[in-house]
């Protein structure tokens, strides 16, 4: 049994709905940001950075949301959600991942809370962001999924970063393959419930 440490909207949603996804069983525990559920004794002997997600997996906590990623498919290989390893696509989700994580994700970080970053502002970083997006809509081009003929935590990560979007000066729907691989994405099932089990109804049914 896991137990996922999550607030609304951050950067939990894709591991919680990834564990929707795969239809494993998990407590839910919330660690409200902007309650400051997350600054709480008990969740900052967890994770002592104070972020989430935090997942206990086997009585340990673990955070990192892409790590959170690759170790659940990893655990979980019957949910499809990464490639085989040593096939020929697994290159490419790996690259992806990291890709995610290195590039938008600290954007947005330091977008959502400025003073992680003195000196950046979010004109200097929308430039940033706008060039992952132009990459990702390459990308699209003809393709379904980021990675491969299916669903995968590429998938997972990168429409969680989309969504954060939303209200930016230019949202990631303004390009046109990915507006069309959100059209998609947004009527899955279990991102349709991971919103409602979270509270949020905006973007989902944009």
């Amino acid at each position: 049994m896991y137990r996922l440490y999550w607030s609304p909207g951050a950067a939990s949603l894709a591991v919680h709905w990834m564990l929707l996804e795969l239809g494993v069983p998990f407590e839910p525990e919330r660690a409200d940001i902007d309650s400051g559920l997350n600054r709480s004794a008990d969740y900052l002997r967890l994770n002592p950075t104070g972020q989430v997600p935090t997942l206990v997996v086997d009585g340990a906590p673990v955070t990192e949301t892409a790590a959170l990623l690759m170790l659940l498919a990893e655990r979980h290989p019957e949910g499809g959600l990464a490639p085989a390893a040593g096939s020929g696509e697994r290159a490419e989700w790996l690259a992806w991942m990291v890709y995610l994580a290195n590039s938008l994700m600290p954007a947005f970080r330091f977008w959502f809370y400025s003073g992680d970053a003195p000196g950046l502002s979010p004109a200097s970083l929308q430039p940033v962001v706008e060039r992952c997006w132009d990459r990702i809509d390459d990308r699209l081009a003809g393709r379904d999924f980021i990675v491969g003929e299916g669903l995968s935590t590429v998938d997972l990560l990168a429409t969680m970063l989309m969504r954060w979007s939303r209200n930016m000066p230019r949202p990631a729907t303004e390009w046109p393959n990915i507006a069309r691989y959100l059209r998609r994405m947004r009527s899955l099932p279990a991102l349709r419930l991971v919103h409602a089990r979270e509270g949020l109804t905006d973007w989902i049914n944009d």
